[in-house]
This record gives C-alpha cells, sequence and structure tokens, in this order.
C-alpha cells in the first residue's frame, strides 16, 4: 500500500465529534437555576412522568407518538450540576429510531460575574445523527427561551399533550 495514500485515508476518516452545547446567563442564583433544571414540566414537558430531581431518579418523556425517552439522573451536585443518562428512547422521524440512547445531558451551573450561567451539553448528540437539526433546534428552544423563563418569570415554555412548543414539533406532529 502507498504510505501516502494510507495517511490521506486515515485522515479523511477520522471524525471530530461535537457534541451539541448552549449557554446561558440569568440574574437568578445557582439555587433557582438548579431548582428550574430540577423542575423538567415546567420546561421541557409537561407529560413526564416520574421524578426528576434526585440521584438516581428515573423519568420517561414523550411528546405524542413523535419521540419518546427514558432518562436517569446519574450525577446531581446541589446548585452546580446535573447528568442525565439516557437509558432509552424512540424517534419516529429518524432511520435510527434510539439515536439518543446511551448519551447523557449535562446541565453545569456556575457564577459568572454578578450572573448565574448554565452550559447545557447534550453529549453524544453530533451533527452526524439524523436528528441533529431537528434535536439542536429544539434544545436551544428549550434552554434559551423556556428554561431561561422558567428560571426568570416562573414560567416555561414547555410540549404537552396537543401542545407542540417548538417549529419542528409543530411540524412533526401534523405529518402523524
Amino acid at each position: 500500500m502507498d504510505p501516502d495514500n494510507y495517511r490521506n485515508n486515515t485522515k479523511q476518516k477520522k471524525m471530530t465529534t461535537t457534541d451539541f452545547t448552549t449557554t446561558i446567563l440569568v440574574d437568578q442564583t445557582p439555587k433557582e437555576a438548579f431548582n428550574a433544571i430540577n423542575n423538567v414540566r415546567g420546561w421541557w414537558s409537561e407529560e413526564i412522568e416520574g421524578s426528576t430531581d434526585k440521584f438516581n431518579d428515573e423519568f420517561k418523556y414523550h411528546f405524542e407518538d413523535i419521540h419518546r425517552c427514558q432518562i436517569k439522573l446519574i450525577e446531581v451536585v446541589p446548585d452546580k450540576k446535573v447528568v442525565w443518562l439516557v437509558m432509552d428512547n424512540y424517534f419516529k422521524f429518524t432511520k435510527d429510531k434510539s439515536e439518543w440512547t446511551d448519551t447523557k445531558i449535562s446541565f453545569e451551573i456556575s457564577k459568572k460575574d454578578n450572573k448565574t450561567q448554565i452550559r447545557f451539553t447534550h453529549m453524544g448528540l453530533v451533527p452526524e445523527y439524523e436528528c441533529f437539526d431537528v434535536c439542536s433546534n429544539a434544545w436551544t428552544h428549550y434552554i434559551q427561551e423556556s428554561l431561561s423563563g422558567l428560571i426568570a418569570t416562573g414560567k416555561g415554555q414547555p410540549n404537552g399533550k396537543g401542545k407542540p412548543s417548538t417549529e419542528n414539533e409543530k411540524k412533526l406532529n401534523r405529518r402523524s
């Protein structure tokens, strides 16, 4: 084998994985941010089943018949960090229905000047995934608008039965 050709092929096969991340700054305290993050029904979905605020809690999320998943809290550090493990996942709109399975979702809370910063990362949600555009747009909405609103005003924008919250949820809901 030609060594130069081998090097070129190896370089092309290496893919950089870029986990989806978005960050918000709020005026409220880390404790208020932490409490809002754990109030998943208040910012992501009114249809959450199970507990969402303590280590080892498990909950189920679903939006209509389009998306459902089971999540476990695998790290909970009061006022600093929450990490979820997606134990099971189903998407109606992708070839690989389980794209999120075994990915982790992290909320890191820190003080930044006189504000509280929340850094959201979905580890394993990468551009190579079929759901990346829909999912990254949804997470941007749920973190930048819904969670931020819940922290700042006590009112988020969660989805619910017959109540899509993002443009993609509205489109996918019409198709089902």
